[in-house]
């Protein structure tokens, strides 16, 4: 799809030159090989591939070409329970800005909504500003969510009531999944928040590509907004691993839980095979061999093998709560 953005007036389809002209925002969403061949016909700059803005070195993601400024980042997409990534590239010129995206977000959404209500002239460079702003708002309401669900995830680690006998191991083992899910959602955002951080110092000191004050200003403060949501990153990257390790800590219990069974099973079952053992030899003088209640003293020993260590586990606790 191949859209261009226009103030006061809602985003048109681009199918030929006279779509685009005198519009400062053309925007290429999953944009066919067709339509990268019409967007570098108007604009008349090179259109990067989705694995030339995949690529990772700086060098790649921010450079000049003639006279415009190539940029890409990846940038995250939260969809309810889920997320992925997925590269975004920006192409400024003089005039206009060309955006290149493989999948829809709301932040491009409500910047296309914004212009269109706006009576105003724009320039390229202010649409980029004004998409920077909304990537970042929409950035920090993604890491607001996450530290609200990691607020959760923690009063489900330490103050959930005992899980019933069998259900531990799946309870825990999901939970852990959250935890690592969650911690796969905050790199995620770093690297985007990295990403738009290095944008916006590229565009505000680019020597060729001059900014007014007024949105040399307005990156300054998404400069310091991506700072301070840095920061709440990285306290919720330390979150999320005091997490994990709480988590791994319980299942390590449940474990040592299972082996404390298995120990008890194996303990009581070797007293009773010694008695049953000794009584069974075909010797002709056992003693007891010829004793009335030699049978019933032999069952009675083996119960008491297997009883009174059961008591003394269940004292200690081992087999429930201990006295």
């Amino acid at each position: 799809m191949f859209l261009a953005h226009r103030p006061g007036a809602p985003a048109r389809t681009i199918t030929g030159e006279a779509d685009a002209a005198n519009t400062p925002w053309l925007d290429l969403l999953d944009p066919t090989p067709d339509e990268q061949a019409l967007a570098a016909r108007i604009t008349g700059q090179r259109i990067p591939t989705r694995d030339d803005l995949e690529e990772i070195e700086s060098s790649s993601r921010l450079f000049m070409e003639d006279d415009a400024v190539y940029l890409s980042t990846p940038l995250v997409r939260r969809m309810q329970d889920n997320f992925f990534v997925s590269p975004v590239g920006f192409i400024l010129s003089r005039n206009r800005l060309l955006t290149i995206r493989f999948t829809a977000y709301s932040a491009f959404d409500l910047v296309a909504r914004q212009i269109a209500d706006r009576q105003d002239k724009l320039s390229g460079d202010e649409v980029s500003v004004l998409i920077m702003e909304a990537v970042v708002d929409r950035l920090a309401d993604i890491l607001e969510h996450l530290g609200q669900s990691l607020d959760t995830l923690s009063r489900e680690v330490f103050q959930a009531d005992q899980p019933s006998a069998g259900k531990g191991d799946m309870v825990l083992r999901t939970l852990l999944r959250r935890v690592g899910r969650s911690g796969d959602l905050a790199s995620s955002v770093r690297d985007s928040l990295l990403g738009m951080e290095r944008i916006a110092i590229f565009v505000s000191e680019n020597k060729k590509h001059d900014l007014s004050e007024r949105l040399r200003a307005r990156l300054a403060t998404v400069a310091r907004d991506i700072g301070s949501l840095n920061d709440f990153v990285s306290q919720t990257s330390n979150k999320v691993q005091f997490l994990l390790d709480a988590t791994l800590g319980f299942i390590s219990i449940e474990q040592n839980n299972g082996m404390k069974i298995l120990t008890v099973v194996s303990f009581i079952g070797v007293a009773p095979t010694l008695v049953a053992g000794i009584y069974g030899m075909n010797f002709h003088d056992i003693p007891e061999l010829g004793w009335r209640y030699g049978y019933w003293y032999s069952l009675a020993l083996m119960a008491a093998t297997v009883i009174l260590p059961l008591l003394w586990f269940w004292k200690r606790g081992w087999l429930g709560p201990g006295r």
